[in-house]
């Protein structure tokens, strides 16, 4: 009997041991692989001739790259949530600014960082202790005069608005798509 007490605490203290020290894959016996929830964007712009021109559905919220006609990539996009809708139009890029900081949004944070606001605009009270930031707009590529343009940014849910009426690029695409549009590129967006 003491035997088989003994037993089961070593097969339990050997169980336990397994899991402290994080998933494991059993049938390869190593560490289980990360994998991406989502693939956000594809490119394989070949350089040849041609313009480039970008098309944005906001049903899908997802942009097409072509390139003299041809298909070059796609992303998903975040354009603007309820109350803050992205206008459907023909558009051309009018500005390129690698570093841009909104006039209209941001955040307050405390003097640790914490955001205690992640909806503010420049005109919402700030805290005693605490500061408005400006959100980064990174990678700006302007298509209306009133404010309005891609730029790097967060993608919460793939398919779903996010924006304040932007059009949030994924951040590891959106310098590479910056470094091949030009002022004049033309963008259509579309439901």
């Amino acid at each position: 009997m003491t035997t088989s007490l003994l037993s089961r605490i070593a097969t339990a203290t050997a169980g336990l041991t397994l899991v402290a020290c994080g998933p494991v894959n059993i049938i390869n016996k190593g560490p289980l692989a990360q994998k991406a929830e989502y693939v956000l964007y594809q490119w394989h712009d070949d350089g040849g001739p041609g313009e480039v021109k970008v098309r944005i559905d906001l049903t899908e919220q997802q942009a097409h790259y072509t390139r003299g006609g041809r298909d070059i990539g796609w992303s998903y996009v975040a354009t603007g949530k309820e109350g803050h809708g992205t206008p459907s139009g023909t558009f051309r890029i009018t500005e390129k600014l690698e570093e841009k900081y909104s006039g209209s949004y941001g955040w307050i944070e405390d003097e640790w960082g914490n955001v205690t606001n992640g909806d503010a605009t420049p005109g919402t009270r700030v805290p005693e202790g605490e500061r408005y930031v400006p959100a980064p707009m990174p990678y700006w590529m302007r298509i209306t005069g009133h404010g309005i343009g891609m730029h790097a940014g967060v993608i919460p849910k793939p398919g779903e608005t996010a924006s304040h009426g932007c059009i949030r690029l994924p951040k590891e695409f959106a310098p590479v798509l910056f470094d091949v549009v030009k002022v004049g590129t033309p963008v259509t967006i579309s439901h």
